[in-house]
């Protein structure tokens, strides 16, 4: 939920940071309109002063033109002296002495003003030099010429630069702002502050300074020595003369915040955590709650629980309700289904256990019509032949038996059947000669009947091998043990009579053993065992299994049945 209203947010800030940026640009606009407004004062002081100077200039050639030109001085605010030169540049009249000398003003035949004024400009503005006893003062003279356009000296008068620097204590400007006088090379002449007209970048002021000359005024932003980011402005005060410098601190990063802090960060940030707070209480009350609910209905019924139904949410909004209908019906829906699958499945299960029931009993029948014959046979050789005959159907007829018997009939438990189909073996031919006595050891491993009919008829070949060549005539010990080793597989049939070597290497019986044992992956062998006789072993691939019927074989153990 915050993440959804996080956008409102963000859009409040981009339009804050907007308005800090118009904020930013309308602080420059004040501050170059600031230096205009110096500019223009500066301006009407020195033209006033041209004006004064023009009208002086008649009457500066009199015996009294001293006393009048100090007692303008002393009367008119802004001005440190007047001065009447002639064309060598000599003071013939000055404010302040009888003598007409004021320091180093004159003469001033060889300074860069007199000059200019001598090659022909009607005004110069320039700042009178230190050596002139006037500290941080301008020298503004006028040309004078004769009847005939001759040079004939100049009107000069000295003004302090304190009366031309731009007024930082302006309620329109911006604090910590610092003013200054610069000439048309960008030398400083006064400032409030120097340092912060001083920039970390060569060469700015001047082109700073020159734009102001093209274009009647100018502002930018740059770094002053300190690395701090300032805004500057630029506006002439007599043509290319000089120039008012206005400098005040750029915004920072987020410095809207500190501008205006109410409006441009507390405001939204107070709106949007009131949205989310009202969002998420109105959420919980009316959603998040049934929400959870549903869930929890929904996790019961992933546990396979349909019978509980969502009838709270009766109570909750049309929304929820339409949820909860939607959720009952989909659990009324599967329970029907799971009935009619399972009804389905008993009809089908009951179907493959009549199915083989009737193979079984089939393979009995077939079974019983071969041992009727065999009785009626008088050759040894055939007889013995419709035995073994009989005793391959009966372990097929058994794996039927042993599949519809069990719980699940798509698979057998090989524990189970070997032990039976053992004892079966073994109880056949009881009655025909000397004990037999037999014992199993195996693992439980679930096999479908594909893999088990190889097993068994295997076995059945084993076992009757074991009959004819082990136990003939004076019976003993069978032993029969079936081993799970991972991905491999051990059936071991151990008898003890005279051993191996009594066995013959090629015959029916072997020849089945082997071709079983192939249809299992596997190979088979007939060696001699440790303690006497002979072991009739098959290695093979373990069949795909599901977990043992025993949890004890899992950890190796062995269960042990005989008869």
């Amino acid at each position: 939920m915050a993440a959804a209203l996080l956008p409102i947010f963000i859009l409040s800030l981009i339009q804050t940071q907007a308005d800090f940026r118009q904020q930013a640009q309308d602080r420059q606009v004040g501050l170059q309109l600031a230096a205009e407004r110096s500019a223009d004062n500066a301006k009407a002081q020195l033209d006033s002063a041209h004006i004064l100077l023009r009208a002086l200039a008649p009457d500066a050639m009199g015996p009294y033109c001293a006393s009048r030109l100090t007692a303008l001085v002393n009367q008119l605010e802004g001005y440190e002296g007047l001065y009447r030169l002639n064309a060598g540049g000599q003071a013939i009249c000055a404010s302040g002495r009888s003598d007409g000398a004021r320091s180093d003003v004159a003469p001033a035949s060889e300074a860069p003003w007199f000059r200019r004024l001598k090659g022909g400009e009607s005004l110069v503005v320039e700042r009178a030099p230190a050596s002139s006893g006037y500290q941080a003062a301008l020298i503004i003279a006028i040309r004078a010429e004769r009847p005939m356009g001759a040079f004939d000296g100049a009107m000069a008068a000295v003004i302090p630069l304190s009366v031309l620097q731009p007024n930082t204590h302006d309620r329109a400007l911006p604090a910590g702002s610092d003013a200054a006088i610069a000439d048309s090379t960008g030398r400083l002449l006064v400032a409030s502050n120097p340092e912060a007209f001083v920039l970390n970048q060569s060469g700015k002021v001047g082109s700073w300074i020159k734009r102001a000359s093209e274009h009647g005024s100018s502002v930018f932003e740059a770094r002053d020595t300190g690395g701090h980011r300032r805004d500057y402005s630029a506006a002439p005060l007599a043509g290319g003369d000089l120039y008012a410098l206005l400098s005040a601190p750029a915004p920072v990063l987020l410095s809207w915040a500190r501008l205006n802090p109410i409006s441009t960060l507390l405001l939204p940030l107070g709106a949007w955590l009131t949205a989310f707070a009202a969002v998420m209480l109105l959420s919980e009350r009316i959603f998040i709650r049934w929400l959870d609910y549903l869930e929890r209905v929904a996790a019961i019924y992933a546990k396979g629980r349909f019978s509980v139904r969502p009838l709270q949410a009766m109570n909750a909004p049309s929304e929820i309700r339409v949820m909860a209908k939607t959720l009952d019906e989909m659990a009324e829906a599967i329970t029907e289904r799971d009935i009619e699958l399972n009804a389905s499945l008993a009809e089908k299960d009951a179907l493959m256990r009549e199915i083989h029931h009737r193979v079984k009993n089939n393979l009995q029948i077939i079974s019983s019509l071969l041992s009727m014959q065999q009785r009626a046979l008088t050759d040894a050789p055939a007889k013995a032949a419709l035995g073994d005959t009989r005793q391959r159907i009966s372990a097929l007829a058994l794996i039927y038996r042993t599949l519809y018997q069990s719980e699940d009939i798509r698979h057998a438990d090989a524990k189970v059947f070997l032990t039976e189909l053992v004892g079966q073996l073994i109880a056949s031919e009881a009655g025909r000669g000397p004990l037999v006595t037999s014992s199993v050891e195996a693992d439980s491993l679930f096999v479908d009947p594909d893999k088990l009919a190889p097993l068994a008829l295997w076995l059945v070949e084993a076992v009757t091998n074991a009959q004819k060549h082990a136990f003939a005539g004076r019976g003993g010990e069978l032993k029969v043990r079936f081993k799970v080793n991972g991905d491999t597989s051990l059936l071991e049939v151990e008898d003890d009579g005279p051993g191996a070597a009594g066995i013959a290497e090629a015959g029916v019986g072997r020849t089945l053993m082997g071709a079983f044992a192939k249809q299992l992956r596997g190979e088979a062998e007939i060696v001699e065992a440790p303690s006497g006789g002979a072991i009739a072993r098959m290695t093979f691939v373990t069949p795909e299994a599901l977990t043992p019927n025993d949890p004890t074989d899992k950890a190796g153990t062995a269960a042990k049945a005989s008869r």
